[in-house]
């Protein structure tokens, strides 16, 4: 097995991923964009879950914190089972290079900050279906809490991307971020948070 092999980190610049422009275009978007969508969603679902379903207000608290808490875990589990594949194939080189491996050569590059909004989106709405499917209308509690979690990964990915650290205990997302990206691979795969990478022994 091979580990994802990276290019040393350039801070400027960005590089084209299609020859199909629109194909190029659907790969990149403005962080507002993912973040505003998925809190506008989280909001409707509460919204329309006051209104179709018998849920208690605390049920809706309780909820929406056990899918922050959810999401934490695929955040990490994602980033470093997915987005750092081995990649023991040419194709899988390429998928993992596509997804991922691009941002860790341009992790400056703020139009690839985020997952493209079509993409997020359709995941999104697959997630919704099984949570619903699996828990009937405690999803109108749990998906907002999903999606938020998303909505602050990706708003905690952009700060310590285009931001300098602040000078409070946040700082140590940056420090981690930072040698997840130019020190060593293998570690920090929790962007909002070390929790997983504590758990599972991979803090730096």
């Amino acid at each position: 097995m091979n580990a994802p092999t990276y290019t040393k980190p350039k801070n400027n610049g960005t590089k084209q991923l299609f020859q199909n422009p629109i194909l190029e275009k659907l790969t990149r978007t403005h962080i507002a964009v993912p973040i505003s969508l998925f809190i506008g969603i989280s909001a409707g679902l509460i919204y329309y879950g006051t209104i179709l379903t018998n849920l208690a207000a605390w049920q809706f608290v309780a909820l929406f914190f056990v899918g922050l808490f959810v999401f934490s875990f695929v955040e990490y589990t994602v980033h470093r089972r997915v987005f750092h594949m081995e990649p023991d194939t040419p194709r899988k080189a390429k998928l993992q290079y596509t997804m991922h491996g691009v941002h860790h050569e341009y992790p400056k590059d703020k139009d690839r900050l985020a997952m493209p909004p079509l993409l997020s989106l359709t995941i999104s709405s697959v997630l919704g279906v099984l949570f619903y499917w699996l828990m009937g209308d405690y999803m109108f509690g749990f998906l907002p809490g999903f999606l938020t979690g998303y909505a602050a990964y990706l708003f905690v990915h952009y700060a310590v991307h285009a931001f300098a650290p602040p000078k409070n205990f946040l700082k140590v997302l940056w420090i981690n971020h930072g040698i997840h990206h130019y020190k060593d691979h293998d570690k920090a795969f929790g962007v909002s948070s070390p929790l997983w990478d504590w758990v599972f022994r991979t803090l730096p």
